[in-house]
């Protein structure tokens, strides 16, 4: 496929361009290695800000950064736009639709994806916010069920256009549910002044008995407190039955009549095609050792969403956190130098940092370690730690003003319909790929 197959040093490929793929391409910068960095994407996300893309305060391009521009002064690395097919342990290739990459190590950085656990009916209807297209495909039901309410005439009508119901109470689902409580406390009658704020509702639905589960019980209290404030319902030790489009059913016979379900109760790793299924774990995720190298492989690596490293003191693998992947990341890169040195590997270590989330203006819950606290210094420290997090000055720039503004006017935003989402389109989509051949 390229000159990578021919080079003189050991060729190291990265599958996906998330926080920790970056973060083993870095470590290899100015070694004597060729880096081949695949994703199918050409740019990098930020994760943590999708919810802010789906309900309109930032535009996509705000938390996406160019991964040939953030490379552009690594010599040594070729980055290629394409999706891996197959991976051939046996003879260290990497099938892809461009062509076939041959490897001496291999670093699997593929992240996760949203975990439906086998509902089909609920991967039809709901809408998931793993990525930046899925991200906007939400924003554009959201945006055209509101001006779809518009048009009916009873609050009968416009009760199922104008009921979210978010299903999962970790951090993306309560940031998502915080967003969009301040969608209809502040913007609603500004933007849809023929509707009311009363008529628009915001579930969030877990099967735990709490939100925000990870965190401290404090943390977890203080963030329901907030969510009940701003007018979230939340529904807790509820399980969802299903989910046909119009209604969401709950077991115990519960039902809302909705078009807006947000799926975002469990993830799964995504596993390119030809790694053993004996060594993948509970989530899909691949087993891998203490320096986060594939069980049976001594030359295949993976890391974050999609690594298992099973331990006494982790028995279901780390938590998946882009601190996690950065940290593999990091460790992984540093580890492949020392093998080609022929030196001693260094297990992984996790240092946990602490967990944030907010829940809209002047609200956060921040557990650091032995250090917990709320409210508004928890809100300036999450803005703080994303803003320096950010790829590119440009874009800390553009997401400071944006913030700045919204803050200021509590209308931040476009909410712009630049096209149009059809959910039918993506399950007619979905029954096509689904059928045999």
């Amino acid at each position: 496929m390229s000159n990578t197959n021919l080079s003189k040093f050991p060729v190291v490929v990265v599958i996906g361009g998330g926080f920790g793929g970056i973060e083993v391409v870095k470590q290899l910068a100015d070694k004597p290695v060729e880096v081949v960095l695949i994703d199918k994407h050409n740019y990098h996300t930020f994760q943590p800000l999708l919810y802010q893309v789906a309900t309109g305060s930032l535009e996509a391009e705000s938390i996406a950064f160019s991964l040939r521009k953030n490379f552009s002064s690594q010599k040594n690395l070729r980055f290629r736009n394409t999706e891996v097919t197959h991976i051939d342990t046996a003879t260290n290739t990497v099938d892809t639709t461009i062509g076939s990459i041959k490897y001496d190590y291999l670093v699997i950085a593929t992240g996760s994806t949203t975990n439906f656990f086998g509902n089909k009916e609920i991967e039809h209807y709901a809408m998931p916010m793993k990525s930046i297209p899925e991200a906007l495909n939400l924003r554009y039901l959201v945006l055209q069920n509101l001006e779809e309410a518009i048009l009916k005439p009873s609050k009968e009508e416009r009760a199922s256009y104008l009921s979210f119901v978010l299903v999962g109470a970790g951090p993306t689902g309560v940031e998502l549910a915080g967003a969009l409580a301040e969608l209809r406390n502040h913007v609603l009658n500004q933007d849809y002044p023929e509707l009311t704020k009363e008529e628009m509702k915001v579930y969030l639905v877990d099967f735990l008995p709490k939100v925000l589960g990870p965190f401290s019980d404090e943390g977890s209290k203080a963030a329901q407190d907030f969510l009940t404030g701003m007018g979230v319902e939340l529904l807790l030790n509820v399980k969802v039955e299903s989910y046909d489009g119009n209604e969401i059913k709950f077991e115990g016979g519960k039902t809302i009549h909705t078009k807006n379900v947000i799926w975002s109760a469990g993830v799964m790793g995504v596993i390119p095609d030809g790694i053993a299924k004996e060594g993948i774990e509970r989530g899909n995720r691949i087993r891998v050792d203490n320096i986060c190298r594939m069980v049976g492989s001594n030359n295949i690596f993976a890391i974050g969403d999609v690594a298992a490293m099973i331990t006494d003191e982790t028995p279901k693998g780390h938590p998946g956190v882009a601190q996690v992947a950065i940290q593999m990341g990091q460790a992984t890169g540093k580890n492949i130098i020392r093998l080609l040195r022929e030196e001693q590997t260094v297990p992984f270590k996790y240092n946990d940092k602490g967990s944030l989330a907010t829940i809209g203006r002047n609200k956060a819950v921040a557990d650091l370690g032995k250090i917990k606290f709320q409210g508004f210094f928890a809100w300036l420290v999450w803005m703080f730690v994303h803003l320096i997090s950010l790829m590119g000055g440009r874009n800390r720039v553009v997401v400071f003003i944006n913030w700045v503004a919204s803050y200021l006017t509590y209308n931040g935003g476009t909410r712009l319909i630049i096209r149009s989402f059809k959910r039918e389109e993506l399950v007619q989509k979905d029954e096509q790929v689904s059928k045999p051949d």
